[in-house]
């Protein structure tokens, strides 16, 4: 029976070129079911693990929580882990920051599905149609703010925020450096909103 430690506030630690190493062949050793070497990675990785989530949770209750759940999912689909592809603590904080955009993600849907329970039971006479043309209609300006950023722009905007990579990952994947995919991250998102501002 895996005995899983709790992940306590503990700030991000840099991890030296040894530690990324060490991360890659106990990860290898996790995915054949060593629980000694879980244990070892656990204690390596759980700092910038919490660390990267507490940035995008905020709330440290929450972030404790998502932490011990990436490090279970972690000891589950450590055999998923493909080292040709990058490095584990790579691939470990790609599963952190997907997890963490998911919380976040589902904790503003249903903070907005209360909204709207609580708008209906004041307006029972809604008409839902004219809630999905609204969606529709956010949507589509969407659509057509996104494409009023450069292709840079767009590309750094859409693999950020709509397919949950991180600013390094961005950078990694369009061949950039990463001040510049920040850069254009930046202007695009004031783009965006300069554009979504203008259609309220």
């Amino acid at each position: 029976m895996l005995r899983m430690p709790r992940v306590r506030g503990q700030a991000p630690c840099g991890l030296g070129e040894g530690d990324l190493v060490e991360a890659d062949e106990l990860l290898l050793l996790v995915a054949g079911g060593d629980q000694k070497a879980f244990e070892d990675l656990y204690g390596l990785v759980s700092g910038p693990v919490f660390g990267l989530v507490r940035r995008v949770v905020r709330d440290p209750a929450q972030s404790e929580e998502v932490a011990q759940e990436v490090l279970l999912e972690l000891w589950r689909s450590a055999a998923k882990f493909d080292p040709g592809r990058g490095s584990a603590m790579s691939w470990i904080l790609t599963l952190a920051h997907r997890r963490a955009v998911d919380r976040v993600r589902s904790a503003r849907a249903a903070g907005e599905r209360e909204q709207r329970e609580a708008w209906r039971a004041h307006h029972p006479a809604f008409d839902q149609v004219t809630e999905e043309v609204e969606a529709g209609l956010e949507r589509e300006w969407v659509r057509v703010c996104l494409d009023r950023l450069t292709d840079l722009q767009r590309q750094s905007v859409t693999l950020a925020y709509y397919e949950g990579y991180t600013y390094r990952e961005v950078a990694e994947r369009l061949s950039l450096p990463l001040g510049t995919v920040k850069t254009r991250m930046r202007d695009g998102l004031t783009r965006m909103r300069e554009c979504l501002g203008g259609v309220a």
